[in-house]
């Protein structure tokens, strides 16, 4: 049974400007978000590694980037665990589509809900889930412990997913910017260890 560190990327200035960025490339941190970054590889810099993986965005390779070099590791990037395709979403302001009368479905329904000319949530879980279950089939000695860095929603869909919660809950679950969510999971199944932890830790092995 095999520890998955779930950490979501760093802060950045787009998410300041009050618009959803999706898959918008081009997406940085900021000076805080490179301070989450480092602050998280210094935390896992002597915990026993054995691969980290991350989405392809930026700002998810910027966040692995100081926990990889710390372990001297390659960071292993796969495009299932990008963030949400939200379609023509991207790049709107939240407070706009906020006023929509779907908005409510996504808040409250989210299970019901596909972003026009992009993804639906139940989707989204799937492609998060199986990229997840392919990994802790490639490490699944009880001693592994593999950081994947990704997405907010993703990360907690991919709770959701293990703790057999519903999708309409998923919403309630928390995932602040260089937090850490640690699961234990295996073919008998899975527990929730820590939930959206930031730096230092003290429940991993060194």
């Amino acid at each position: 049974m095999p520890t998955l560190l779930l950490i979501r990327h760093g802060e950045n200035d787009y998410v300041k400007t009050g618009k959803m960025a999706g898959r918008l490339p081009g997406v940085h941190l900021n000076e805080r978000g490179q301070n989450q970054a480092q602050a998280l590889g210094e935390a896992l810099k002597d915990v026993p590694i054995k691969a980290i993986y991350s989405s392809p965005l930026e700002r998810a390779i910027e966040t692995a980037t100081p926990i990889a070099s710390a372990r001297k590791l390659q960071i292993i990037q796969d495009a299932d665990l990008m963030d949400a395709d939200i379609g023509k979403w991207q790049g709107k302001s939240w407070k706009v589509l906020s006023l929509t009368k779907v908005w409510k479905i996504v808040q409250n329904s989210p299970s019901r809900f596909r972003f026009p000319e992009g993804e639906s949530f139940p989707e989204i879980q799937t492609r998060i889930s199986s990229v997840l279950e392919r990994i802790i089939k490639k490490h699944n000695k009880p001693q592994d412990i593999v950081v994947v860095v990704f997405h907010a929603d993703p990360i907690k869909l991919a709770v959701s997913h293990f703790l057999g919660l519903p999708l309409d809950n998923f919403q309630r679950l928390s995932c602040d910017t260089g937090s850490l969510t640690a699961i234990h999971a295996g073919d008998s199944g899975a527990n929730l260890v820590k939930l959206n932890q930031r730096p230092p830790f003290d429940f991993l092995k060194k």
